[in-house]
């Protein structure tokens, strides 16, 4: 199984990920603000996450990644 992971100190808060999300599972999390100011994205419903990477290829700043899981 794979899970998506967001560097969240180093997202801008664009929104682009959301965009292409075919889940609709991310969002920007509003009562978080990171080291730089901004408004990190993340997953809200990770079990529906098919790992699909459109968020990671869309994401300008390379904050989102695919990680396997060490099962």
């Amino acid at each position: 199984m794979k899970t998506i992971v967001f560097d969240e100190e180093k997202c801008k808060g664009c929104e682009l990920c959301i965009t292409v999300c075919p889940k609709k599972i991310i969002a920007v999390d509003k009562n978080k603000i990171n080291k730089k100011g901004y408004n990190p994205a993340n997953v809200t419903d990770a079990d529906s996450c098919t790992s699909c990477a459109q968020c990671a290829v869309i994401c300008p700043h390379v904050v989102i990644y695919i990680e396997n899981d060490k099962s």
